[in-house]
């Protein structure tokens, strides 16, 4: 038998249940969160302009994104077996490697967009 379609209130509730689940069980984003919102702080002290905000916001989802695929294949990977073999390690260094890729992005960023105005503070 064919289960009844979902709602969309059906799938954004899976959806915020799962962000909240890669936030509150993924040890990496005790790091990222922090970060985000130090980056987020100092923009608004700095007044960055409206692109640059658009240009931070962009970066700040992109590691969350990253970060919440990356926890999902490590908990496929862990659903399969404990001890992955060399094609799920694969997977996994795959998917770290992205995280890796979308934090130093988003650094770029940041020293792009805020690094001038911080250096400019400096005394001469």
């Amino acid at each position: 038998m064919k289960p009844p379609p979902r709602t969309w209130i059906g799938k954004f509730a899976d959806s915020f249940r799962g962000l909240f689940r890669a936030i509150f069980n993924e040890s990496s984003f005790a790091a990222h969160l922090p970060v985000a919102a130090a980056a987020v702080m100092l923009a608004a002290w700095l007044r960055v302009s409206l692109v640059e905000w658009c240009l931070i916001a962009l970066a700040i989802g992109l590691v969350v994104m990253a970060e919440v695929f990356n926890t999902s294949i490590e908990s496929l990977a862990r659903a399969f077996d404990r001890y992955p073999d060399d094609r799920i390690g694969a997977a996994l260094d795959h998917a770290s490697g992205g995280v890796l890729v979308a934090v130093l992005t988003a650094i770029v960023v940041g020293l792009l967009i805020l690094g001038p105005r911080l250096w400019a503070l400096l005394p001469a």
